[in-house]
């Protein structure tokens, strides 16, 4: 199967999305105008300098990883297999962001997320944040989240980790090599 989601980013509430269908399922995406959606970067955002507060991108990569999670049809707050199984969650492991240039208060910005691997019981993501997506589109800032898949045990209180369930995995495939490294 050809690579799936391979550029989904930050999805506000309020943005429609023309030729969803082949967006989230296609290997390309239908149009240009699809490739990429955006984020406005708004006052709470930025620090006493204007600019955004590094903390505040690893809030962002969060919410495209929930988009990413809701445009492949799961909920982030009640995931399960099926009514009355136990809940399944994905806790951060490691995570990581490296900042080239300043994200100014009203700028927007596009924050790509592709899938870098899938393992056993983990998926690591790959995030770009890109500057100036109308012009030259460069590369802000990189980011990486590595989740592991557990089940959360209600009676003693805990998480365990599990492989990842085949029907997550179904959805899901590794970017291809150059599109990981790639920065334009």
């Amino acid at each position: 199967s050809g690579y799936k989601n391979s550029r989904l980013v930050y999805i506000p509430e309020h943005v429609l999305i023309h030729d969803v269908n082949d967006m989230l399922l296609g290997a390309t995406p239908a149009s240009d105008r699809d490739a990429w959606l955006r984020r406005r970067i708004e006052f709470a955002d930025t620090d006493m300098a204007g600019i955004v507060h590094f903390a505040n991108f690893f809030r962002f990569m969060e919410e495209a990883e929930h988009a990413f999670y809701r445009s492949l049809g799961f909920t982030v707050h009640d995931f399960r297999p099926a009514p009355g199984e136990p809940r399944i969650g994905w806790p951060r492991v490691h995570a990581e962001a490296d900042y080239r240039l300043p994200l100014e208060f009203e700028e927007e910005v596009e924050i790509e997320v592709l899938v870098e691997d899938v393992r056993n019981k983990s998926i690591r993501y790959q995030f770009r944040f890109w500057k100036h997506p109308d012009g030259e589109g460069r590369l802000a800032a990189t980011g990486r989240f590595s989740v592991v898949c557990v089940r959360f045990n209600e009676t003693e209180a805990r998480m365990e980790s599990i492989p990842v369930p085949d029907w997550v995995r179904e959805k899901l495939a590794a970017a291809p090599g150059e599109l990981l490294g790639s920065t334009k």
